[in-house]
């Protein structure tokens, strides 16, 4: 029997894909499964006749690569990934390379890596985004951790990876240790964020303009013509259009109550560990919340009353003000998200490629739109800017946009329809464009009440200063704050 040039653990329906991507490009791949009889379902199913090795221990699995041993996870994420790791441990050599393409917290795989390079193994931490569809025909994939593993995993990786118009694959080494899980992280609180503009914006169309799902259907066929053009946009068009066995439009019969899986919250968690107002995607992660309180909800609507949304002006042009808002909102979501990369760059000291990010986004994963191209472009035009709403072509967007955006915001507050994610983006736009916001009084409100210190407008930075407000509170004074 040959040898494989990669091993996979974890035959769900994602590594079952990945594994036959691998296999369509020539790779001979081992697999194993903890349940030794999918591995045997598998192999004399849709892997039958293709260069896919079944294993029936982990032992096997190893003994049947070539080195360096190339072995891939698909496992859950948690506790099993760490199980598994200690079990393939004691069977590798030096050099090794153990991947973990789950949905991992980036910090396991920070702690992950360290503790494989220990053992004298490599560890590659990678995102893997494009569901089961992806998987199979090309997903976005995004490794971090050790980097001497990159040269042996490239050009497998890129081979399986999605390709743009000029071929160039959506995959590239992102960082240092937990950097590549950090990366996918970030992409699916995007991809939270963009699901809850659309959301907002179909509930606006409904509500306010009264479109039928056919109506809205056009609406959308026709955004994913131009700068909007996205995989969310395209599939959004394709659901509203979709009928159930009884000819409604199916959407409408679907229970209006949400799930997450923990991704979008870890990336707001992050964001207030390191002070970086996520405030876009954070709303999204509430709304999830918020729509998961059904009952709630449906008992609070006998009690609690609003407006009752009605529309006189024109339908064509609000249609075209919200195609504005939401691409402007769009903005902030990924000028919000590469705030937060930056940031972890700087605290974790990984030297991230901001514009090979926007690269790997582009084809192959969830958020994969034209829009990416364009945060490419500003990159590397400016491979130091620190903002996306600095760059010249997303400032002129945002503030061509404003108008359209302001009035579609308050609209839905005069009607009582709630677009947390629209209208935060705005607050946030309306914030980072001030030289000056209330928190003068915020720090003096602290300092009165717990003596924490303020700085002043007049004096340098760094220089920290108390006032006896009330004549009673003496020279006494906290421990500075961290700006």
């Amino acid at each position: 029997m040959s040898k494989a040039d990669i091993g996979l653990i974890g035959l769900a329906v994602m590594g079952q894909n990945l594994v036959l991507n691998m296999a369509d490009h020539g790779f001979t791949v081992a697999v194993y499964n903890r349940t030794v009889s999918k591995v045997d379902e598998f192999i004399n199913g849709s892997a039958q006749g293709t260069n896919v090795i079944g294993m029936h221990s982990i032992e096997a699995l190893v003994s049947h690569l070539k080195k360096p041993r190339r072995v891939m996870l698909l496992v859950k994420a948690g506790p099993p990934v760490d199980q598994f790791i200690d079990q393939l441990i004691p069977h590798l050599e030096p050099g090794d390379i153990i991947i973990d393409g789950g949905n991992s917290n980036y910090s396991d795989s920070m702690r992950r890596a360290q503790y494989v390079e220990s053992k004298g193994l490599l560890y590659i931490g990678t995102g893997v985004s494009g569901g089961e569809e992806g998987a199979r025909h090309g997903p976005s994939i995004m490794p971090g951790g050790s980097q001497d593993a990159w040269p042996h995993v490239k050009p497998i990786f890129q081979a399986v990876a999605a390709k743009v118009e000029d071929g160039s694959p959506c995959c590239d080494w992102v960082g240092a240790d937990g950097s590549g899980h950090f990366v996918k992280m970030v992409h699916n609180g995007i991809e939270y964020g963009d699901m809850q503009l659309i959301c907002e914006s179909y509930q606006l169309l409904k509500e306010v303009l009264g479109l039928s799902a056919d109506d809205m259907h056009q609406v959308f066929a026709e955004w994913n013509q131009g700068k909007l053009d996205s995989y969310l946009i395209e599939i959004t068009r394709d659901i509203l259009a979709f009928k159930d066995e009884a000819g409604r439009p199916l959407v409408e019969q679907i229970l209006d109550a949400a799930g997450q899986k923990g991704t979008g919250k870890w990336t707001v968690i992050s964001s207030l560990d390191m002070g970086i107002p996520l405030t876009l995607i954070g709303e999204a992660v509430m709304a999830r919340s918020l729509s998961a309180l059904k009952e709630e909800r449906v008992a609070a609507s006998k009690v609690l009353s609003g407006p009752t949304p009605s529309f006189a002006g024109d339908k064509t042009a609000f249609i075209n003000d919200l195609r504005e808002a939401l691409y402007a909102a769009k903005i902030i979501s990924y000028t919000q998200g590469y705030m937060l990369m930056r940031t972890a760059a700087q605290e974790y000291g990984w030297n991230l490629n901001y514009g090979g990010i926007a690269l790997m986004w582009r084809g192959g994963c969830i958020i994969r739109s034209a829009f990416l191209s364009k945060i490419k472009e500003a990159f590397d035009q400016n491979p130091n800017l620190t903002n996306l709403l600095l760059d010249p072509y997303f400032k002129e967007q945002v503030e061509a946009a404003q108008s359209s955006w302001r009035r579609v915001v308050a609209k839905a507050v005069e009607l009582g329809i709630p677009v947390p994610t629209m209208s935060s983006a705005l607050a946030f736009f309306d914030g980072y464009r001030r030289d000056r916001l209330p928190a003068n009084l915020l720090q003096a409100q602290r300092d009165y009440f717990g003596a924490h210190t303020y700085e002043r407008v007049d004096r340098p930075r760094g220089q920290f200063f108390h006032t006896n407000w009330t004549g009673a509170g003496g020279a006494v004074t906290a421990s500075t704050y961290e700006a």
